[in-house]
């Protein structure tokens, strides 16, 4: 059975000494499970408990614990400066570890209460660097997270029907509990029909105008529904590069889901989602490791080449991978901006890689462009830094 080893577990113990820790991730991605984990000795207090709730509010937690993990706690109202009290006046030990299944860092477009008292990491659900020491077939496990996804309890279940099943219920507790929770949202329904809409469109770029048309609501409506489901670990949107911020905002996004189960269609759009969760959980894990400044985008001409992904570093860009099912034909579109990246002296030793699910001979030409075997390059996700 796959344990969680993520990279960040020992930072993590490091960091209890120093400051809060806070932990977030999509739910049920095994943020608790880890919580409990990492130190012996410790107090888990849900703010959903009603006795739980209490303890919290009264700070009735046991002091003698070395941690005190408070999961939910976003939903505590002035939650944040209830927090900065704590760390300015409490002794450590005991240290306090604070878990959500919504986007903790909205603290930072919240007020800086919290600032210099935290350090923030991320849970992502499984991918093949994680598990490939816990695997001898790794064809099978990419196939497995293809289509089951990476979060644990379906990942495990090694069932399509099991996965369907838990999907099913873990999207109902989203939408109806941590939804109604984060937001002062009635059209729980639109919602879920736009998310039926975002499935059958995993890369390629979405229209604010063409979903509202569908859904029957204004484009901002859409835009607001979409950044509700980023909030809360459902989607990510992944924006054209361009060396002009405002530009790249006001493009039209691609849209992944963190469960790659998903994903609908055929198994080119279920193998381009999982290579981007597989990327924004390493970059994600370079930011909060390492401190690094990244982003993911992909690249688009107005004439339409296109490649599917761009990772910038310190806003650098450093890594341009194209993903094909079993096409083990360079793509022009790679050496197009392999040359634009050259000429415009933004970055001539760009990495640029097609890598390709099926067995593909590995090799470079002349530009120095990768075809990569897939399972073999996630295993390792050698991003240049």
């Amino acid at each position: 059975m796959a344990k969680r080893s993520p990279p960040q577990t020992e930072q993590i113990l490091q960091d209890l000494k120093k400051k809060i820790v806070i932990l977030t991730g999509p739910r049920q991605v095994g943020k608790t499970t880890l919580s409990q984990n990492l130190i012996k000795d410790f107090e888990y207090l849900n703010y959903d408990s009603h006795i739980d709730r209490t303890k919290i509010i009264k700070g009735e937690w046991n002091r003698l614990k070395k941690l005190i993990i408070l999961d939910e706690i976003h939903k505590k109202k002035n939650w944040k400066s209830w927090l900065k009290g704590i760390y300015d006046t409490q002794k450590r030990p005991p240290y306090f570890l604070v878990t959500g299944s919504a986007k903790l860092d909205i603290v930072k477009m919240m007020g800086d209460s919290l600032a210099g008292r935290y350090f923030q990491h991320r849970l992502h659900p499984f991918d093949l660097k994680e598990l490939k020491d816990q695997y001898d077939d790794s064809k099978d496990i990419f196939h497995r997270l293809l289509n089951l996804g990476g979060f644990p309890e379906p990942f495990l279940s090694d069932s399509e029907l099991e996965a369907a099943r838990w999907r099913k219920i873990h999207l109902d507790i989203i939408l109806r509990q941590d939804l109604t929770d984060l937001e002062s949202v009635r059209n729980i329904h639109g919602i879920e029909t736009l998310i039926l809409l975002l499935r059958e469109r995993v890369g390629s770029g979405i229209s604010y105008a063409s979903l509202a048309r569908d859904l029957e609501v204004d484009p901002k409506t859409v835009k607001n529904w979409i950044r509700i489901l980023e909030e809360l670990y459902v989607v990510f949107s992944v924006t054209p590069y361009s060396s002009k911020l405002s530009r790249s905002i006001l493009k039209e996004p691609k849209i992944y889901f963190y469960d790659n189960g998903q994903v609908v269609g055929d198994e080119g759009a279920k193998f381009e989602n999982l290579v981007a969760c597989a990327l924004l959980k390493e970059l994600h894990s370079l930011e909060d490791l390492k401190g690094k400044n990244t982003a993911l985008h992909y690249l688009k001409t107005k004439e339409g080449k296109e490649v599917d992904f761009l990772v910038t570093i310190e806003r650098k860009p450093n890594l341009m991978i194209e993903v094909k099912w079993s096409d083990g034909k360079i793509s022009p579109n790679l050496i197009y901006f392999k040359d634009y990246f050259r000429e415009k002296k933004i970055n001539p030793n760009i990495r640029a890689i097609q890598l390709v699910a099926q067995s593909v001979e590995e090799r470079s030409n002349s530009k120095g462009i990768e075809i990569r075997n897939a399972i073999h390059w996630l295993k390792e996700m050698p991003l240049m830094i």
